[in-house]
């Protein structure tokens, strides 16, 4: 009987947290070639923008552009990175002077200003299934 009430209990308890979690498509443009792959990162903190992703996922480039999906993440605020990784070497190249030699792109089309974009720039929230857009200017 114990084992019963626990199986469903735990059933009970995945149902409420799925539902807390949503999909989240990003659709990329604009991409200068179909070169290498597109890395996609997620973050979910002013703190850790930039620095170290939530959630990372790759995509291969199709006609200039790629669309992959963040599944089952929780409602919040994000932020989102990508670059083309054209050499595909696995990480974003940096000239001497550690300004990014590989394009890249933000949510928001946010832009730095003399370094990075900022979290603030980037950020959105969903608190659904979403789309977002992001346009490499090249």
């Amino acid at each position: 009987m114990l084992k019963i009430i626990t199986t469903i209990a735990f059933f009970i308890c995945s149902l409420l947290m799925s539902a807390q979690n949503v999909n989240l498509t990003v659709s990329v443009s604009g991409l200068k070639s179909n070169a290498g792959t597109l890395k996609v990162g997620l973050y979910n903190s002013e703190g850790t923008f930039l620095k170290s992703v939530y959630k990372g996922i790759s995509s291969e480039i199709k006609n200039n552009s790629a669309t992959l999906t963040f599944v089952g993440i929780p409602k919040g605020e994000y932020g989102i990175s990508a670059y083309q990784d054209e050499n595909s070497n696995g990480k974003l190249d940096k000239n001497m002077m550690g300004i990014p030699s590989e394009d890249i792109a933000c949510s928001n089309n946010a832009k730095g200003f003399m370094g990075p974009p900022k979290y603030k720039d980037a950020k959105f929230n969903i608190n659904k299934d979403s789309k977002i857009d992001i346009k490499f200017n090249n």
